[in-house]
């Protein structure tokens, strides 16, 4: 099963892409889903981030108030260490375990810190969704009503457009019109179809 990191920074898209692979019939694992299903009511995850944060962060349900959160995180980004201790593992360890069980010739993992986390290396090839700043941040404000404090924090966190790239293998360009992606994504289906297709020594990037 050929593994496919797909990344971007915050608003690039990343979800319309993977729509459009999963159109296709390609299995999407993506970290944004998994990050949810580990804070859901009941799980561990949950309790060590309401111990470590406070029972603030959660809504009237016992569910995690993920603006709550991300407040607190934006505040004080010291503490931000302390929720990836509790995310990350659990979040890795599970969509490497659905990577296993996937079908088809390849597979999406979308993992928006793909890069700041390391796990480029661990993919086979990693594609990244790229957009301008200026648009990442007109697409934050039109999307999510943030403040710019909040739009720059966000942007902040994340790597730098430029660090994203130097880690790329494939570039889908997502500064254009929604119909620009379709052809980009077809010609990588194609390309990803082959490549899983050939034998292990003859795929790209092999000695």
């Amino acid at each position: 099963m050929l593994r496919i990191g797909l990344t971007g920074g915050i608003a690039s898209g990343k979800s319309t892409v993977c729509g459009l692979f999963a159109a296709r019939g390609i299995e999407i694992i993506d970290a944004d889903d998994i990050a949810r299903e580990v804070v859901g009511p009941g799980q561990q995850a949950l309790e060590e981030i309401v111990e470590q944060f406070g029972p603030e962060i959660l809504d009237r349900e016992g569910n995690l108030d993920r603006r709550a959160l991300r407040t607190i995180v934006f505040s004080q980004p010291d503490r931000r260490k302390d929720l990836e201790d509790i995310l990350h593992p659990r979040i890795r360890d599970l969509m490497w375990h659905r990577a296993d069980q996937a079908n088809g010739d390849y597979c999406i993992l979308a993992i928006p810190l793909l890069v700041e986390g390391g796990l480029h290396r661990q993919v086979d090839r990693v594609l990244v969704i790229d957009v301008s700043v200026d648009t990442q941040r007109a697409r934050l404000r039109a999307r999510d009503g943030v403040t710019e404090v909040e739009v720059e924090a966000t942007l902040a966190a994340q790597a730098s457009r430029e660090t994203r790239l130097q880690a790329a293998d494939d570039v889908i360009d997502n500064n254009g019109p929604l119909d620009a992606l379709e052809p980009q994504v077809e010609a990588l289906h194609s390309r990803y179809t082959a490549l899983a297709a050939a034998e292990p020594l003859e795929q790209e990037g092999q000695p």
